[in-house]
């Protein structure tokens, strides 16, 4: 029976999070929601920008706390290890509903691109931003990120197992083609508005900070391996030179098979 819970458990924190998923592309493209990023304001800048700050460094401290091995170790010994990552992922469902419910507008106008041709490219951007985030959680199982493996296979009464350190596709590339997904997601808007800029300066910077603490780990649970990785492959910004390489090694390799 406990198993069957945690199972439940882990299939609605999942949905929690794949609802808020869906509800962060409509609140941050500026459609089909009542309050969005850029909603007329309705506060005073000095307290809607306060009321930001606040619950993104929220968000970020939950986000990044929580992902620690130090918490981990910690919090396990109050929350069944199954349900760890199912907790996880819901608490931080929680934090971005609340941000997006006590969301402020800051107006003002940093740009407007009105050019008809130009919004459809800038929103085919944003559109490919989203696919990005979302195809690069299944390259490294996406099921496993978000909770559901674990409590699948304890309904199977099977042991977990820690994912093997791989680089598939994208990460060959990129460290982390996830939060390039994100990066695109925060600037690729028509009309960047004061809020809206606020909102990307702030989340990119959470994630520049993340990435640092989150390769810590990396290089302390794979050591030199993931050191290698990291001399060898860019953390966000591609090397063409490096594209070029390993398309010309590919080439080769293919030729002397051949």
């Amino acid at each position: 029976m406990k198993r069957v819970l945690a199972f439940g458990y882990g299939v609605a924190s999942y949905g929690v999070f794949f609802a808020t998923f869906l509800y962060a592309i409509a609140f941050i493209g500026n459609f089909g929601v009542a309050r969005s990023l850029d909603t007329p304001v309705d506060t005073p800048f000095g307290l809607a920008l306060a009321i930001y700050l606040g619950l993104l460094a929220l968000f970020a401290i939950q986000h990044s706390g929580m992902a620690r091995p130090a918490f981990k170790r910690w919090w396990t010994r109050f929350v069944p290890q199954v349900i760890e990552r199912s907790t996880y992922v819901l608490l931080s469902s929680l934090a971005l509903i609340l941000l997006f419910w006590q969301w402020r507008p800051l107006g003002g106008v940093i740009w407007d691109i009105q050019d008809p041709a130009g919004e459809i490219a800038v929103y085919a951007v944003y559109g490919l931003g989203w696919a990005l985030v979302l195809f690069a959680t299944f390259l490294i199982n996406h099921f496993d990120l978000f909770g559901l493996r674990q409590v699948y296979l304890n309904l199977r009464n099977k042991p977990y197992r820690d994912l093997p350190f791989g680089t598939p596709l994208l990460y060959r590339i990129v460290r982390h083609p996830l939060y390039v997904g994100w990066i695109i997601v925060f600037w690729a808007t028509p009309v960047m508005t004061a809020a809206h800029l606020v909102f990307a300066i702030g989340c990119t910077g959470y994630i520049l900070a993340a990435i640092r603490l989150e390769e810590r780990d990396l290089i302390a649970a794979h050591g030199e391996s993931y050191r290698q990785y990291r001399r060898r492959v860019p953390m966000l910004i591609p090397s063409i030179k490096q594209l070029i390489s390993r398309r010309t090694a590919d080439r080769t390799a293919g030729a002397s098979a051949a």
